[in-house]
């Protein structure tokens, strides 16, 4: 089994970074929805971008997309601020659409919104925006790199400014996940292009055994035994049996039955694939709110799959009791008739991170100890550069992220040099293990939330939000509020 966890979480991270999610749920457009309050607008544009910016023998361009809300905008004359969104490891429609805070504070800052599409991700496709060949060897995909992607955010913000003669307004970045690690990289990276970031949910610990590569599975195992002991041992015990039973005769076909499985194909492997990532995206967004991110989910979902598994009418049929708890992430709308454990679809374009995940995102996740929900496993470095040799023809770089962007000492290090930095984590969040969970100096502060889930400070706000999100929302803008005002001092000092 933990070969094919790590294959699972080599196909996406955040992300969200995400893994290799069943999407055959996942919503097409949250357009209809969030149009109908009214607050979603943007107008979509596109950006001549250097293919490789390290590279003066390279004369290659390709579109990047990017889309832009002007209506609360204060205009150049006054300076007004920039915000930003750097984009994840996705259709940067599908993360514009989750980012409802944005758009929630732009009136009160008279801020210009621009939401920038990650390269080789959604429309933002390098050779003539032809996936196939974009994706199709080593010598291509050469060029997706966080690198490469940041130094596009800061020629397209400085071309973006020089357009609008803003050449003074403030740019502050926003991102959440990967998004946020490189919001908080762009900050390091380019300070003279944005005065300060907000990098929600961002794991930049996750590299060069800085942070246990147990933490990831254990903060899901503790969100679900929270809930509920039995919960717990219901899940930590249904591996083995779902084993066992599909190596007797006809097992397959009874776990097709229990966990209503469509006719068209079923393993074992690709059974406990599909059961571990809805524990582990329901952990992830496990939000106090009802929620349509990566799946239409109740609020605190977590909790509603510890109910249908500690309900007395499944009595005690373990498959029963799973299945329970799958049907809240993979059908909680109730339109499903069975689930396709065949379908590869990628309807938010994430494939990219496979290679970025066999090059420079090495970030070790799969560790289960004894006390895990999942069975037990160790980190495998070696088991990682396989399957990239396997499937890339590369060795991947596990030192890279760390001499690049920093992340030893970080405390130390940043307090150096580091300034205007928010790290947002919620400790239901399992890549909350990773990041920065304590503030690092005046200018460099960590909100952390016992109850938040996976960059939950970044979606819309809603009348049933619980308080404490209302305030770590608050403390955001103000924060952002004083990176302003200082900008906003010593420009009116030079002048």
């Amino acid at each position: 089994m933990k070969m094919r966890l790590i294959l699972l979480f080599l196909v996406c991270f955040s992300p969200i970074s995400f893994a290799k999610i069943p999407p055959r749920l996942f919503p097409s457009s949250l357009d209809d929805q969030l149009s109908s309050k009214g607050k979603l607008s943007y107008e979509t544009n596109y950006f001549t971008q250097i293919l490789d910016h390290f590279n003066y023998n390279n004369p290659q361009t390709f579109q990047q997309r990017y889309l832009l809300n002007d209506k609360y905008w204060g205009g150049s004359k006054n300076n007004a601020p920039i915000f930003v969104y750097t984009g994840n490891e996705g259709n940067i429609e599908w993360f514009t659409q989750n980012t409802g805070f944005m758009f929630e504070i732009a009136p009160h800052f008279n801020a210009l919104l621009v939401f920038i599409e990650h390269r080789f991700y959604g429309k933002s496709i390098p050779y003539g925006g032809d996936k196939t060949i974009a994706y199709s060897n080593k010598t291509t995909l050469g060029y997706l790199s966080s690198t490469q992607a940041l130094a596009d955010y800061a020629t397209l913000i400085i071309d973006l400014k020089n357009n609008l003669t803003a050449i003074d307004s403030p740019v502050v970045v926003f991102g959440g996940s990967y998004g946020g690690m490189l919001a908080a990289w762009f900050r390091l990276k380019y300070p003279h292009v944005t005065i300060g970031a907000l990098a929600s949910s961002a794991p930049i610990l996750n590299f060069g055994n800085i942070t246990s590569p147990y933490s990831f599975n254990n903060i899901i195992t503790q969100d679900f035994k929270g809930e509920s002991e039995n919960c717990y041992k219901v899940i930590k015990g249904s591996w083995k049996q779902i084993e066992d039973m599909a190596k007797t005769k006809g097992g397959l076909e009874k776990l097709r039955k229990s966990f209503r499985i469509c006719k068209n194909y079923i393993s074992e492997g690709a059974l406990e694939n599909w059961l571990y990532t809805a524990f582990v995206y329901t952990a992830m967004t496990d939000y106090p709110t009802p929620s349509n991110f990566l799946n239409p989910l109740p609020a605190y979902p977590v909790k509603q799959m510890c109910k249908a598994i500690d309900d007395p009418k499944s009595g005690m049929d373990t498959f029963e009791k799973i299945y329970g708890a799958a049907n809240i992430y993979y059908n909680y709308t109730g339109n499903a008739t069975c689930f396709d454990l065949n379908d590869h679809s990628d309807p938010h374009g994430l494939a990219g991170w496979t290679w970025q995940a066999c090059t420079e995102m090495v970030m070790p996740t799969d560790g289960n100890n004894k006390e895990s929900i999942f069975p037990p496993s160790k980190w495998d470095y070696n088991e990682r550069a396989q399957f990239c040799k396997l499937i890339f023809g590369v060795e991947p770089r596990p030192n890279w992220v760390t001499t690049e962007f920093g992340g030893y000492n970080i405390e130390r290090v940043l307090k150096r040099f580091g300034s205007n930095i928010i790290f947002f984590n919620g400790q239901r969040d399992p890549w909350s293990g990773a990041g920065v969970l304590k503030d690092i100096s005046k200018s460099i502060v960590a909100i952390v939330a016992k109850e938040g889930a996976h960059h939950v400070d970044l979606r819309w706000s809603s009348k049933e939000d619980p308080k404490w999100l209302k305030q770590v929302r608050e403390r955001e803008v103000n924060i952002i509020s004083n990176w302003l005002s200082q900008y906003y001092q010593s420009l009116n000092e030079i002048y």
